[in-house]
């Protein structure tokens, strides 16, 4: 058996949502109210519509769906704000002379609240679907990828690539051997440090899950969840996730993989 030493570490690039593109995001909600003034403009150039307000719950519909609640609620306000500015006498002024356009402008930005609600609502709905149905094919894929896997090397290394993609989270598949761990493979950038590799040992001495960041592991960024085998062939599970998008309920994905890796691994040592 190699030592851990002696093995490097499989990586694979992890997908990132950078700043750039949530400002990309504001900025298009603002382009389409934009867009939506500028066809309330014309139309109301040419003919009276009482309820022209309504173009601009559209671009807050659509951010909604697309976009996420921020931008959304951003184009319900540049909407009021809008439909105030060039539609409401006096014109190019946030100054309201007729009271019954001020009931038109909250109107116009409550209805926008409601509508951007109820679509974020239904993006996200349609985003755990997706998600879901994400997690099924990896976790089916992985069972059958690992179970033609012929060697250890290959069952850590597609274990792990499996969880990172699982979660889009750096993750670690690890065998431990007389509280040693011999072989280790990584998906991301993240490298566990000696602490971690304790705690991931500890994980298989209580046979619990060992939270990062949680005492007596307060400077682990990594999550373990001991996987444990009739012949005594442990190994380990971990995935160094953002303390700021940690995932509600981890542990049912990752003991699913867990167990059809204790099997394998089992199957191994015969």
């Amino acid at each position: 058996m190699t030592d851990i030493e002696s093995r490097p570490a499989t990586t694979v690039a992890l997908d990132t949502d950078p700043l750039a593109s949530v400002w990309a995001r504001y900025l298009a909600a603002i382009a389409m109210t934009a867009a939506a003034a500028i066809v309330a403009i014309a139309v109301d150039s040419k003919v009276h519509i009482p309820n022209l307000s309504l173009v601009f719950v559209i671009p807050v519909i659509i951010a909604g769906i697309g976009l996420g609640l921020g931008p959304s609620l951003c184009a319900a306000v540049a909407g009021a704000l809008s439909f105030n500015f060039f539609l409401t006498e006096p014109r190019y002024s946030l100054v309201v002379d007729d009271p019954s356009n001020i009931w038109a402008i909250g109107l116009l930005f409550v209805v926008g609240l409601i509508a951007s609600g109820v679509a974020f609502t239904s993006r996200r709905r349609a985003e755990d679907a997706k998600r879901l149905r994400m997690r099924a094919t990896i976790v089916q894929r992985y069972s059958r990828d690992v179970a033609a896997a012929d060697s250890i090397n290959s069952i850590l290394s597609i274990t792990s690539r499996s969880l990172a993609a699982l979660f889009r989270a750096p993750a670690v598949a690890m065998l431990v051997a007389d509280d040693k761990v011999v072989y280790i493979k990584r998906a991301g950038d993240m490298e566990p440090q000696e602490a971690e590799l304790g705690a991931a040992r500890s994980s298989l001495v209580t046979g619990s899950v060992v939270r990062g960041g949680v005492y007596p592991n307060e400077t682990s960024r990594f999550d373990f969840w001991p996987v444990r085998t009739a012949d005594g062939r442990n190994a380990v599970l971990g995935l160094a996730f953002d303390q700021d998008e940690r995932p509600a309920a981890p542990d049912t994905p990752v003991e699913t993989i867990a167990n059809v890796l204790a099997l394998v691994l089992d199957r191994q040592r015969r």
